[in-house]
């Protein structure tokens, strides 16, 4: 039996965080509960409440996965990210964290297996808290045409995306999820071997 995998999205909790820019993380995990709600074994919903996050317990080929949306707010996404780790004895190696990246622009992804925060505030709590940074992170840009590099991100993060950058960010975020199954199911050197490419160098089909 394949050793269980952790999957942590970060985002702000609440219906007036819906959409924006910081909350890519919630969005690739419901993504993903869509896409493997093909199966009608499988759960769909991530609604668990568990070490302070919503959680749901899903299958990726015969690889257990557990799907966490911490309930924290960002900036202390940490501390349940440490209590899942801990009570589900997951090792660091077996979690991926999905969140944005102002340094990326808008749909473009980069998978690490390890590394500094990138001034995310939410992924560098999870690194506060664990005291360690090995463990592996899934980056989709949000930094769209109009964001300069210097200006306030506080503001820009939690404005929701316009029309052309949702157009863009859609299949990122299909994208997104595959690269998660590859990780859960091949591991982090295949995942970034197949998707830290900008994606217009993805070959069709």
């Amino acid at each position: 039996m394949p050793e269980l995998a952790l999957v942590v999205g970060l985002g702000n909790p609440g219906d007036r965080y819906v959409g924006t820019r910081h909350n890519v993380g919630f969005q690739v995990l419901d993504a993903l509960v869509r896409r493997l709600a093909a199966d009608p074994s499988r759960p769909t919903r991530v609604d668990r409440l568990d070490c302070r996050a919503l959680t749901g317990r899903v299958r990726i080929g015969d690889a257990p996965v557990l799907l966490a949306k911490p309930q924290t707010y960002m900036n202390l996404s940490g501390e349940s990210v440490k209590g899942l780790l801990v009570k589900h004895a997951v090792p660091r190696e077996r979690m991926i964290v999905v969140s944005d990246d102002v340094a990326l622009p808008v749909g473009r992804l980069r998978i690490r297996p390890s590394g500094s925060s990138g001034g995310q505030k939410g992924l560098q709590n999870v690194i506060d808290c664990l005291g360690a940074d090995d463990f592996p992170r899934l980056r989709i840009g949000i930094a769209g045409d109009h964001f300069r590099p210097g200006e306030d991100k506080a503001d820009y993060v939690l404005e929701r995306f316009s029309k052309a950058e949702r157009n863009a960010l859609a299949p990122a975020v299909e994208t997104a999820c595959e690269a998660i199954e590859t990780f859960v199911l091949e591991g982090i050197d295949a995942a970034m071997n197949r998707f830290n490419r900008a994606p217009e160098a993805v070959p069709a089909g």
